[in-house]
């Protein structure tokens, strides 16, 4: 593993956080070694100096893209933490319908996954909608599972995972409900990979594009933020909710010191966050 040196620690860290908001003070050296190691190796780099001159002179930005995807490989598996996906079958797609099934028209269902690594929530927020709704066709289902890292987005949009993946928050039951055998392990079912799409998005970058949604799921990400990308990635993510939408973020997170436009909520054990109305204290 290539030594991380104190002279190039806080040169290494500016970078990281320049291209992705990660902020890493100097308890992480050993992440930053541990996971860019093999890129200087592959590089034929010498040390973490020479890899940074490669990223900022990279007309074709390989070796950036690089970067993140070895600094921004995250845990995930499906169902993670299962409070938020009970607090989605249980209350807030009930609450949706009710709302929005008087018009007679397909009943929209908007729903953003902000960090899907590699799309095991998004497709565990599919599951929920196709056991818990039966005819999609009486519904108007928008699902988009967004990251960073071009490797997960593309594995994410494959949706093949391997017998160690599917193993992790499923039992043999629902894996089998879901997913059919394939020669790398486990496939999800046509009809639940077709309900949702992936891209590539920076969260610290301009995301008006992605329109508006009833529900944003933005989970163990601003974790590695600090307080003011935190705040700037929150204050915007309001702007792509529907008033009366629904934002789910990680079970060690809370908005309610750095954003007070928001207002936490709780449903068993679950906390999630809607727009405070005007007037409200």
């Amino acid at each position: 593993m290539i030594k991380l040196l104190p002279e190039e620690r806080q040169s290494v860290a500016q970078y990281i956080h320049s291209i992705c908001a990660i902020t890493l003070d100097p308890s992480k050296d050993y992440l930053i070694e541990s996971r860019l190691s093999s890129v200087i190796e592959d590089l034929q780099c010498l040390n973490f100096t020479q890899l940074l001159h490669r990223a900022r002179t990279d007309s074709n930005g390989a070796v950036k893209r690089r970067i993140i995807d070895e600094i921004t490989t995250n845990e995930t598996l499906f169902f993670r933490d299962t409070s938020p996906f009970d607090l989605l079958r249980f209350k807030i797609i009930p609450e949706i319908i009710d709302r929005r099934s008087r018009s007679g028209l397909a009943v929209p269902i908007r729903i953003w996954s902000a960090a899907c690594s590699t799309g095991q929530e998004l497709y565990s927020i599919a599951i929920v909608l196709k056991e818990l709704l039966g005819d999609l066709n009486r519904y108007n289902i928008r699902l988009l599972g967004t990251d960073i890292s071009d490797q997960a987005v593309t594995r994410a949009s494959t949706g093949v995972f391997s017998d160690i993946e599917v193993g992790r928050g499923l039992t043999d039951a629902a894996r089998d409900k879901s997913f059919v055998r394939h020669p790398k392990g486990w496939k999800i079912h046509d009809e639940i990979r077709a309900m949702a799409s992936f891209r590539k998005l920076n969260l610290m970058e301009d995301f008006s594009s992605v329109g508006k949604f009833d529900v944003v799921f933005c989970r163990n990400v601003a974790i590695y933020f600090n307080d003011h990308d935190r705040t700037s990635l929150f204050n915007r993510i309001e702007q792509r909710m529907e008033t009366d939408g629904y934002l789910v973020v990680g079970s060690m997170e809370s908005l309610t010191s750095i954003c007070p436009q928001f207002e936490s909520k709780r449903h068993l054990r679950s906390v999630f966050y809607q727009i405070r109305k005007p007037g409200a204290p």
